[in-house]
C-alpha cells in the first residue's frame, strides 16, 4: 500500500473513528446480506459516509458527494436553482480563484467533464471526481477543494451572471420538439405532482431572475451536513478515506433550523386521462401509463423478490411485443417498463411507435397486455426470462473483481437516492435463485395483474398533425374493451448441431508470441490469422472480435452503397437455419452474442462470451460468414424505421450534424453521406443481399480472443471454425483506399435546420493525416486538440456563456494511410454568436501557430490524456482496440506499445510544429447550421445588435 494512504498513527485517526457512528445506516431495517467491503459511518453533524478499497483501475480514487436536493425542492421562483448552484460550485469556492479548481485538477490528471462533473436530478445533486494516480497529497487537496465548493461556493453576482449564460445555452441547445414533447408528456402523466412541472434545467424566466442573494439563500437552506452523503472508493485505505471526510466535513454546521421536506404529491386519478400533442415533422408515438403512488419501502429480501418478479413479468410481455413487431405488426416497436420515479410515482410505461393507424397499434398492444393479465404464462416462458436474468447476474459475479470503483460509488449513490441497499454479486445470485424458484405461473399472473393496474391511467398521442377525432377518439380507443392477443412465442427446437458444416478443420501453419505483448499470433493454412491473449484480467470472460473484409475500404468513394443498413439488419437477418427467434433460443441463458460494426479497414463481429460458451460462440460467428441467412422482415423493418424517423433529421442543429458532418468532412464521400428518402424507399431485401453477400464472403479474416482461456484449447476451436472456411479474397476498389477532405471555404458554407430560431451551430476543421507511419504526430494532435478545447471552453463558455459544450476533436484514422484525419472545432450556439465563435477559433489557431504553449498548459492537457491511457491500459478492451490488424502489420503492435511514451515525449515545440503544419487558413473548411430562412448576414446582424445592447 502506498505510504500516502497508510492510516495515520496519531490521535487524529482515533478521534475521527470515535466520532463516527451509525455504521450500518444504509442497511437500517434490511435483511439483505450486507456487502462487507463497504465501511459506513455518520459524523456527529449528520454527514453520512461510505468508503471501501478498490483497485480498478490501479491508483484511482473515486469521490461522490450527494446532496439531498434537486429540482423538486425548488419553489416556483427558484426553478433551476439546484442545477445552477451545481454549475456555480464547480467554478470554485470562497477560498480559490474563479476557475482555478479546474486547472488544479487538470494538473492532477483529471479530465474535465468526465473525471470531474456533477448531475442534478429531481431528487438529488451529485458531485463526481475520479482522481487518477491518487497520492496522499493530491487526494487531500482534492477533498479540500471539493468540500469548499460544496460548503462555500462562490455565489457572486458576476459568477451567477456568467453561469446563467451557460445554463441558458444548455437550455437553448436542448430546446426543440423532443423537449416540448417530453415536457408536455411529463405534465400530463404527473398532473397534480411537482414532477410534472419541475425539469432540473429550470425556465428562462426563473434563470433570468436568478440573483446571487436568492441562490445563496437556496444553498443555505438545502446544503446542510445532515443532507450530505460522501462516498469514496479507490486504491487506498478506507480508514484514511474516512479520516479525510471527518477532516473536511466534520466541522460543518447547518445554518438555522432544518427545512421542511417538500410534499412531492401523489398521482391525481381525477386528472385528464388522454393528451394529444401535435408536433410537425415528428413521427406518431403513443405512451400508455398505469400510475400508482410511490411508497417508501425498506429494502428487504421480500422487496427484492417483488422487484425481480415484476422484471420477469415485463420481460414476458416485451418478448411478445417484439415477436409481433418482427413478423410485421401494426407497430414498428413497442416496449413496456416499470419505474419508481423520483420518489413520486410507481409507473408502468408502454411506449409504442405505430405503423399506419395508431388505433390499431394501441389495440394490439393492449391485447398483448390483456393476455398477460388474463392467462398465466407457461413455466417454460418464465424460465426463459429467468435464464436471461440469471446469466446477467452470473456475468456480474464473475466480473466482480474487475468492477471499477467509479461504478461502485455511483451504484451506492443511486441506492441512497431510491432508498435501497447494495449487496454483493454473490448475494444477488443467491437471492435471485431462491426467487426464481417461486416464480410459478400463478405467481407471475398475479404479478402481471399488479404491474398493469394503476390508480390512474394516462395516454399520450404525439402526432405530426391533428388526428381525426382528436382526444375524444383517443379516449374512446382506450375505453374500448381490449381484445386478447396471443402473441406468445411458439416453442422452437434449435441447437448448434443444426448448423451446416463449416468445412474441414484448418491446418496451423504459424504460432508465435507477439514481441513485447502477452499475446500469441496464430495463422492457419486458409490465411485466417488470430491474436490470442490468455489472461485473467477479467476472470470468466472471453472477448471476441472477428475482423473480416475491408470495411469502408470495400466501397468506392463515389459508389452508391448500403453500409447504412448493416447495424441492425445484417445480424437480424439470421444465420444458416436460424432466424431471430431461433437465435434467441440458442443463446438463452448463455453468454453468446453477435454484434456488428464497420471499421475503416474491416467489418467486425463482436461478442462477450465465457470459456464454457466459447466453442458455440465461435461456431455462430463463423456460421454468419459461411452460411448467412437472408430473412426479409428485418430489412423491411429497417426501411420503415428509417422512413418513420426521416423528418427528424433536420429538426435541430444537432440532428443535422449527426446526419451530415462526417460526409461533409470527407468531401461528400458516399461512404459517409446519409441516404436520402428515395434511397431508403428503394431498399429491398434483394438489394440488401446483393450488397452484403460478397462482403460477408470477403477477406482477410483476423480473430481476436482476449480473456480467461485457461483450460480452453483455443487453437483447436479456431481451426474447427474460422480455420475451416474457404480462402477469401479482399474487396479493394482503387478509389476506396483514400479519403478526401472537404474543399477549402473562405466563408462558412450554410446548412439549415427546421428547429427553433434561437438555435444554430458552427463548425470549422483542418485536414491532418492518418495511418500508422506517424504515431507521435497523432498523439501530438490529441494534445493540440485538448489545448484548443481548453482555451475555447474558457473563452466561449466560462467567460462569455455563449455555449454549454464547445468541442475540439482530433481524428486520426489508422485504416487510411496518409488521409482521412482532421482537427474539428465546433459548438452549438445562438445565431448571434456565430461570428464570435469563428473569431475566437481563428484567434486560438493563430496563437497556437505563432507562439509556443507554456509548460503548465502543456502539462495540464497532456497529463489527463496520459492518465486516460494508463487507466484504460489495464483492460482487454483497450488492447483489443489498439491491436486491431496487428497480425498483418507489425507497426500496429509497435505503436500500441509506445503510446504513453509518445504522449510524454510531446513538447511545446511539437505542438507549435503541428499547428503550423495543419492549422493553415488556406486549407480550412467551415460550416454554419442556421434556422431555415436565415442568412449569415442575418446572424451577424443579430450579433452586432446583441453587442450594441450590452
Amino acid at each position: 500500500m502506498p505510504a500516502a494512504f497508510a492510516a495515520p498513527a496519531d490521535s487524529e485517526m482515533a478521534t475521527a473513528a470515535q466520532s463516527a457512528k451509525n455504521q450500518s445506516w444504509l442497511y437500517a431495517g434490511s435483511d439483505i446480506p450486507r456487502d462487507a467491503a463497504w465501511q459506513f459511518g455518520e459524523l456527529p453533524n449528520g454527514v453520512r459516509y461510505a468508503v471501501r478499497n478498490n483497485g480498478v483501475p490501479p491508483g484511482q480514487v473515486s469521490i461522490r458527494v450527494r446532496m439531498d436536493v434537486g429540482s423538486l425542492f425548488e419553489t416556483d421562483k427558484e426553478r433551476g436553482f439546484a442545477h445552477l448552484l451545481e454549475h456555480l460550485s464547480f467554478r470554485g469556492s470562497e477560498h480559490i480563484p474563479d476557475g482555478e479548481a479546474k486547472r488544479i485538477w487538470q494538473r492532477f490528471g483529471v479530465t474535465f467533464g468526465s473525471d470531474s462533473n456533477a448531475q442534478t436530478t429531481p431528487t438529488q445533486t451529485v458531485y463526481q471526481l475520479d482522481l487518477p494516480s491518487a497520492t496522499g497529497a493530491n487526494l487531500d487537496e482534492s477533498m479540500k477543494l471539493l468540500a469548499g465548493m460544496i460548503r462555500e461556493p462562490r455565489i457572486s453576482d458576476a459568477a451567477v451572471a456568467a453561469e446563467r449564460g451557460v445554463v441558458l445555452s444548455e437550455l437553448r441547445e436542448s430546446d426543440g420538439p423532443q423537449r416540448r414533447i417530453a415536457d408536455a408528456t411529463n405534465a400530463h402523466l404527473f398532473a397534480g405532482q411537482l414532477l410534472g412541472d419541475r425539469a432540473p434545467i429550470g425556465t428562462p424566466a426563473s434563470l433570468e431572475g436568478a440573483r446571487a442573494s436568492a441562490v445563496a439563500a437556496f444553498h443555505k437552506r438545502w446544503y446542510r451536513p445532515d443532507r450530505t452523503v460522501v462516498v469514496i472508493v479507490g486504491d487506498g485505505d478506507p480508514t484514511e478515506f474516512a479520516r479525510l471526510i471527518a477532516k473536511y466535513y466534520g466541522d460543518w454546521r447547518g445554518d438555522g433550523p432544518a427545512p421542511r421536506q417538500p410534499d412531492f404529491g401523489n398521482p391525481d386519478p381525477k386528472a385528464a386521462v388522454v393528451k394529444e400533442i401535435v408536433e410537425a415533422n415528428q413521427p406518431a408515438a403513443l405512451t400508455l401509463a398505469m400510475i400508482r403512488p410511490w411508497i417508501k419501502r425498506v429494502d428487504t429480501v421480500e422487496n427484492t423478490r417483488r422487484l425481480y418478479l415484476e422484471f420477469i413479468a415485463l420481460a414476458l410481455v416485451n418478448r411478445r411485443l417484439e415477436n409481433r413487431a418482427r413478423t410485421g405488426g401494426s407497430y414498428l416497436v413497442a416496449t413496456v417498463e416499470q419505474e419508481y420515479i423520483s420518489r413520486s410515482a410507481d409507473i408502468t410505461l408502454t411506449q409504442i411507435v405505430p405503423l399506419g393507424d395508431w388505433k390499431d397499434a394501441l389495440a394490439d398492444v393492449r391485447g398483448v397486455i390483456a393476455d398477460a393479465v388474463t392467462t398465466a404464462p407457461s413455466q417454460a416462458d418464465i424460465d426463459r426470462e429467468a435464464n436471461e436474468i440469471e446469466a446477467f447476474l452470473m456475468k456480474e459475479l464473475e466480473n466482480a473483481r474487475n468492477e471499477p470503483g467509479a461504478r461502485l460509488a455511483d451504484d451506492l449513490v443511486r441506492a441512497v437516492d431510491i432508498n435501497e441497499v447494495v449487496s454483493t454479486p454473490q448475494g444477488q445470485v443467491d437471492m435471485f435463485r431462491a426467487i426464481r424458484a417461486s416464480a410459478t405461473p400463478e405467481v407471475m399472473l398475479a404479478t402481471s395483474k399488479a404491474v398493469f393496474r394503476g390508480d390512474a391511467t394516462r395516454v399520450v398521442l404525439t402526432s405530426p398533425k391533428a388526428t381525426e377525432g382528436g382526444e375524444k377518439a383517443l379516449l374512446a380507443a382506450l375505453a374500448a374493451p381490449a381484445t386478447i392477443r396471443d402473441d406468445r412465442l411458439t416453442s422452437v427446437a434449435a441447437d448448434f448441431t443444426q448448423l451446416p458444416s463449416l468445412g474441414t478443420p484448418g491446418t496451423l501453419v504459424a504460432s508465435a508470441p507477439l514481441p513485447g505483448l502477452r499475446a500469441e499470433r496464430i495463422e492457419f493454412s486458409n490465411g485466417v490469422t488470430a491474436l490470442v491473449s490468455n489472461n485473467r484480467v477479467e476472470p470468466g470472460k472471453v472477448r471476441v472480435n472477428v475482423r473480416f473484409g475491408t470495411g469502408n475500404r470495400s466501397v468506392a468513394a463515389d459508389a452508391p452503397n448500403l453500409l447504412w443498413t448493416g447495424d441492425y439488419a445484417l445480424v437480424a437477418s439470421g444465420v444458416g437455419p436460424w432466424g431471430q427467434n431461433e437465435l434467441d433460443q440458442l443463446t438463452n441463458g448463455r453468454q453468446i452474442q453477435l454484434g456488428f460494426s464497420i471499421d475503416d479497414d474491416a467489418f467486425e463481429l463482436t461478442a462477450e462470451s465465457k470459456p464454457a460458451d466459447l466453442s458455440d460462440q465461435l461456431k455462430l460467428m463463423a456460421g454468419k460468414l459461411a452460411h448467412p441467412r437472408w430473412d426479409k422482415a428485418p430489412v423491411e423493418r429497417l426501411r420503415v424505421g428509417f422512413l418513420t424517423g426521416y423528418d427528424l433529421n433536420d429538426a435541430t442543429p444537432n440532428a443535422v450534424l449527426d446526419r451530415h458532418l462526417r460526409g461533409w468532412l470527407s468531401g461528400n464521400d458516399a461512404r459517409w453521406s446519409p441516404p436520402d428518402r428515395a434511397a431508403i424507399e428503394a431498399l429491398t431485401p434483394e438489394a440488401f443481399r446483393e450488397f452484403w453477400e460478397p462482403r460477408l464472403a470477403s477477406g482477410p479474416i483476423e480473430v481476436q480472443l482476449f480473456g480467461d482461456l485457461q483450460g480452453v484449447d483455443y487453437t483447436t476451436l479456431l481451426a474447427e471454425t474460422f480455420g475451416a472456411l474457404s480462402p477469401r479474397a479482399p474487396i479493394v476498389p482503387s478509389s476506396g483506399q483514400r479519403v478526401q477532405f472537404a474543399a477549402h471555404t473562405v466563408a462558412p458554407e450554410i446548412s439549415f435546420h427546421r428547429g427553433e430560431k434561437g438555435q444554430a451551430a458552427a463548425m470549422t476543421a483542418w485536414p491532418t493525416g492518418g495511418g500508422l507511419a506517424s504515431p507521435r504526430d497523432a498523439r501530438g494532435l490529441d494534445i493540440l486538440a485538448a489545448i484548443f478545447n481548453d482555451r475555447l471552453f474558457d473563452r466561449l463558455r466560462a467567460e462569455q456563456g455563449a455555449s454549454y459544450g464547445p468541442v475540439v476533436d482530433s481524428y486520426w484514422p489508422t485504416g487510411f494511410e496518409g488521409s482521412g484525419g482532421y482537427l474539428l472545432v465546433g459548438s452549438l450556439l445562438a445565431p448571434r454568436d456565430i461570428d464570435r465563435f469563428y473569431a475566437i477559433a481563428r484567434d486560438i489557431a493563430a496563437d497556437l501557430v505563432a507562439n509556443p504553449v507554456s509548460a503548465d498548459e502543456l502539462a495540464r492537457n497532456a497529463g489527463p490524456l496520459r492518465e486516460q491511457v494508463a487507466r484504460a491500459s489495464t483492460g482487454n478492451v483497450y488492447w483489443m482496440f489498439l491491436l486491431e490488424g496487428a497480425t498483418r502489420d507489425p507497426r500496429v503492435a509497435a505503436n500500441a506499445l509506445t503510446i504513453q511514451d509518445d504522449i510524454s515525449a510531446v513538447t511545446a515545440a511539437d505542438i507549435q510544429r503541428l499547428a503550423r503544419a495543419y492549422l493553415k487558413p488556406d486549407r480550412q473548411w467551415s460550416m454554419a447550421i442556421l434556422p431555415q430562412g436565415m442568412s449569415l448576414a442575418d446572424a451577424s446582424a443579430l450579433g452586432k445588435a446583441a453587442v450594441g445592447g450590452r
